[in-house]
């Protein structure tokens, strides 16, 4: 223990030995001592002497406090021990000083460090990565400290999460790919933040953080792992926007969990996380005095709206994320932040950035937000009060900027808030009153700004983006320019601050301003041809142009004449033809003349060479570092990559060329047109075939319906059978026995009345099926009438005739023999209402029992042969109608056979036209052939007979091929 001692700091007798040979010595106790008390102390000795000798203890010590995690997993102290002095080792220290410092504000600034600090901070930099190198060339060290981190003792875990975030941040790809790969290596992880203790929560914010960083697969086993949950419910116990540092903590997170990680992005919303997120944003009357933590929690939890809705995530998501915010309430929160005073000028830039995507794109969002007021005396709408801002100088340059990028997505995709900005600007809907988006906008187009003149330039471009209606409406516009002057159009005042020689280009020289105007008149006349007329029927602007566009200018002209050859190849592009002093052809000679084809397309390109070109067609949100950098607009740019490529190959063609071209488009557009009609035809046809699928069903079904009923009455016309021949018995029975006796008389007379009030009862049903049954007959009739009038429209030729002439026969036939029916069923039943009616006379008159039971007899026996013929005739019946249901399925049939063969013989009628046609063209080519092929044989034939050589015609050929055929014929009959 003397030996401890001397480490530690007490005296000892004889020389100080070096740090090496200290740091040896306990390395060598570590290794060899049994006793564990011995080994924790070296450990402890280790650690304290890691931060003064970190590259000793690093290269010699290393090995054995690995070792020490692998075996005295028992004893908690000396692995924390172990950890630390690995984290002093990897880490540097600089940067946990840093890392101490309370985290600076936006606007924070950090002290200047000297060039040997610097060099220090690089070489200890090195250092921690050549050991962290050192620390996971065994994958199974990394799995070892996952494994430790399960451990709940205090001065295991908060030091193994302190080495593990250490080992990240120096080789995080390595470290991530182990991690990935280790069983339940992220799950552990995400246990830390269900730690009870704060300081371990904490510093597992910190350490996912790092994990989290670039890394797709591991973003996603996090956010499976109920991270978002988690995280939320710490932001919420910790204040939200109000909280400290551990908001800052868990949003940093999210953001590396969701940034351009579309899975863990729709998670996010399925999840309905985004509804979570509205009170954050829920702000007081009173806005002064926010704390820096409070302004920098504010800033990224709009940093984490905008990733759910930025214009790089899919069109889906995005729009289904905006929707979830409408509907959630979270759009109108942040334009109530938008809309309140004493927000701080950060977080208002950055809110209004946020709600311009929110709103981008989505119908319903932009109407929202167009009817967002100011609170104001008189209200004013928002996006009045943003354009004031934006057209005003004295504005910071990033809200200006953010403003108009609001504009911008107000106005992407919207063609009512296109209409309704323009509309603005004409003479009907002008208010003297009141401000308007209009006349803000121009106002900042003449100002003596030129970024407000680019601003403005700009978002009136956008006002006509896409918009065909909206460049014509804008051509009405009128401007009063001074007194006594007339108005003139905005698009001839446009072209006069470019062309005229007065103060007013001397106000617009400014090379920002000039780019304004030229984008906004690119993007006006494109795709408009009467804009396009109204543009040159100006005498001055033409000559403009070619004298910009020929000059030798400087390096900041160079785009000013690529913007001005755009103007010029869209006037070309899209002309019309209507002035007969610039038509096409006539602008064409014109550049050929004073600039020349191939130093107009030079000058086109100078348009995409320009060095912040690339950079604006990077994304929509115009980001520059300074006011003069502001030249192009993310539009813009589309448009000129759509039209650069179509004006270079228009100046080059021939007017030929163009003349083929539109013979070309009016063929394709008549082939169009035909394809078109024949789709209708298609559709129509398809619809009329569906309907009779249904009309075929809806029959079967009732003809099985039917059927049914049939057979229902059927059975119910045997039971009566049945019953009648009973009861006849029973009368025959009766009217024997009446004769015998007054007693049995009487007695009949009671079992008689009972019966015949039986009898009634079965007439009377009898009666009731009858209707029914006539009832269901009319309605096949009509279902018959029905097939018919549809087979006659629909059935062609003689065979379809007929069988519907005798189908229609057979139906006429069955109507007569119903009635007929119908009529004897009446008769039979006045006739048994007569002798129920005779019966009941009889049973009151017993004295003349004999006659009566002959009449009654013979009756009885005509009853029966009527009801035999009657049940014959429904047999009959009843084959007709089967027969009948069977004619008509194969009429149908037939039907969709001819149909079917119809539409086949149509096609291959069509096919053999187009072969027909296609061999006829064969035979012109080949006539043709063969006619150029005798010509030249002729003309050779000719030039060997003027050179002197003996040629044979065909007729001399064709004689001697008849005299030889003779010889043979000679030849043979020898």
């Amino acid at each position: 223990m003397n030996f401890f001692r001397g480490v530690m700091g007490g005296q000892a007798a004889g020389p100080q030995p070096s740090g090496a040979e200290t740091i040896q010595k306990l390395c060598d106790r570590v290794a060899s001592s049994t006793l564990l008390e011995d080994r924790r102390d070296a450990v402890r000795a280790l650690k304290s002497l890691s931060k003064k000798y970190r590259m000793e203890v690093g290269t010699q010590a290393m090995d054995h406090l690995i070792n020490i995690l692998q075996t005295d997993r028992s004893d908690s102290e000396i692995l924390g021990y172990a950890l630390d002095t690995l984290y002093n080792i990897i880490c540097n220290d600089e940067e946990e000083e840093q890392d101490a410092v309370t985290p600076l504000p936006v606007s924070g600034k950090r002290k200047n460090v000297s060039m040997p600090d610097e060099n220090a901070q690089k070489q200890a930099d090195d250092l921690g990565a050549q050991f962290t190198d050192k620390f996971i060339q065994d994958p199974e060290h990394i799995t070892l400290l996952l494994t430790l981190l399960e451990e709940f003792d205090f001065h295991v875990r908060w030091p193994g999460v302190k080495l593990l975030t250490a080992l990240l941040k120096n080789q995080g790809v390595q470290v991530q790919g182990i991690v990935l790969v280790s069983p339940m290596g992220v799950s552990r992880l995400m246990d830390l933040l269900a730690d009870s203790r704060e300081v371990i929560r904490n510093d597992g914010l910190l350490l996912l953080q790092q994990l989290t960083k670039g890394n797709a697969a591991i973003q996603k086993i996090v956010a499976f792992e109920n991270a978002f949950e988690r995280l939320l419910d710490i932001i919420t116990e910790e204040g939200s926007s109000d909280g400290g540092i551990v908001v800052e903590d868990c949003l940093l997170l999210l953001l590396n969990l969701l940034k351009n990680n579309s899975s863990n992005q729709n998670f996010f919303k399925e999840g309905s996380y985004i509804q979570r997120m509205k009170p954050w944003f829920e702000v007081g009357d009173d806005n002064s005095g926010w704390s820096a933590q409070k302004v920098t929690n504010l800033h990224l939890m709009l940093q984490l709206v905008r990733v759910m809705v930025s214009p790089v995530n899919s069109p889906g998501a995005t729009a289904s994320c905006q929707k979830s915010m409408y509907q959630c309430g979270l759009l109108q929160q942040l334009c109530t932040i938008l809309m309140a005073t004493g927000v701080p000028a950060d977080i208002l830039t950055e809110t209004i950035n946020t709600v311009s995507e929110v709103i981008r794109g989505s119908q319903v969002n932009q109407d929202y937000f167009a009817s967002v007021n100011a609170p104001s005396n008189p209200p004013r709408p928002a996006i009045v009060v943003l354009l004031m801002s934006m057209v005003n100088e004295r504005q910071p340059f990033v809200l200006r900027c953010a403003v108009l990028y609001c504009f911008q997505c107000f106005l992407y995709k919207n063609q009512k808030g296109q209409g309704e900005i323009v509309a603005t600007l004409l003479p009907s809907t002008i208010d003297a009153n009141s401000i308007s988006a209009g006349q803000l906008l121009c106002g900042g187009l003449f100002s003596a700004d030129s970024l407000s003149n680019w601003c403005a330039a700009v978002a009136l471009a956008h006002a006509l983006q896409d918009n065909l209606t909206q460049k014509e409406q804008l051509l009405r516009v009128q401007l009063a320019t001074s007194l006594g002057k007339p108005p003139v159009s905005l698009l001839q005042q446009c072209t006069n601050i470019l062309s005229q020689g007065d103060k007013i280009v001397r106000r617009g020289s400014k090379v920002q301003t000039r780019v304004g105007l030229l984008m906004l008149l690119c993007t006006w006349i494109s795709n408009c041809p009467i804009a396009v007329t109204h543009f040159l029927h100006n005498q001055e602007n033409v000559p403009f142009l070619t004298a910009q566009i020929s000059e030798n200018l400087g390096e900041d002209e160079r785009l000013v004449q690529g913007l001005c050859a755009l103007l010029l190849g869209i006037c070309i592009y899209y002309n019309d033809n209507s002035l007969e002093n610039y038509t096409k052809e006539k602008l064409k000679q014109l550049i050929e003349k004073r600039i020349g084809k191939e130093n107009f397309v030079e000058k086109l390109g100078f348009i995409t060479k320009h060095e912040l070109y690339s950079r604006a067609a990077q994304k929509p949100q115009p980001v520059f570092p300074s006011p003069e950098q502001m030249l192009f607009d993310h539009e813009f740019t589309k448009l000129v990559k759509e039209l650069e490529g179509v004006i270079t190959k228009a100046v080059h063609k021939s007017t030929e060329e163009e003349k083929k071209e539109e013979e070309v488009k009016k063929t394709l557009e008549q082939h169009d047109n035909i394809v078109t009609q024949y789709k209708e035809l298609i559709r129509e046809q398809d619809a009329q075939i569906q309907e009779l699928k249904e009309q075929v069903a809806s029959m079967t079904s009732e003809n099985e319906q039917m059927q049914t009923t049939v057979t229902q009455q059927l059975s119910q016309i045997q039971q009566h059978k049945d019953q009648y021949n009973i009861l006849k018995l029973k009368l025959g029975k009766e009217n024997q026995s009446q004769s015998n006796s007054q007693g049995d008389g009487s007695q009949m007379n009671g079992l008689q009345t009972e019966e015949l009030s039986q009898l009634r009862e079965e007439v009377e049903e009898l009666r009731k099926q009858h209707s029914l049954l006539q009832t269901q007959l009319d309605d096949k009739d009509a279902l018959i009438n029905t097939l018919k009038s549809g087979a006659s429209q629909t059935a062609d030729g003689p065979t379809g005739g007929s069988d519907n002439t005798e189908l229609l026969q057979e139906l006429e036939a069955l109507r007569s023999q119903v009635q007929s029916q119908s009529t004897e069923i009446n008769q039979l039943k006045t006739e048994r209402q007569d002798l129920l009616r005779k019966a009941e006379a009889g049973s009151s008159d017993t004295a003349v029992p004999s006659s009566d039971g002959s009449l009654d007899g013979a009756k009885m026996a005509e009853l029966e042969g009527r009801l035999t013929a009657q049940t014959s005739e429904n047999h009959r019946l009843e084959e007709e109608v089967k027969r009948l249901s069977e004619s008509r399925a194969e009429l149908e049939q037939q039907l969709a056979s001819s149909t079917s063969t119809v539409a086949i013989l149509q096609t291959e009628k069509t096919k053999l036209q187009t072969e027909v046609q296609e061999s006829k063209k064969e035979q012109d080519d080949l006539l043709m052939l063969l006619a150029d092929q005798d010509q030249k044989i002729h003309s050779l034939k000719q030039r060997l007979k003027e050179l002197g050589e003996t040629v044979e015609d065909e007729d001399d050929l064709d004689a001697r091929d008849q005299t030889d055929d003779d010889d043979e014929e000679d030849e043979d009959e020898d």
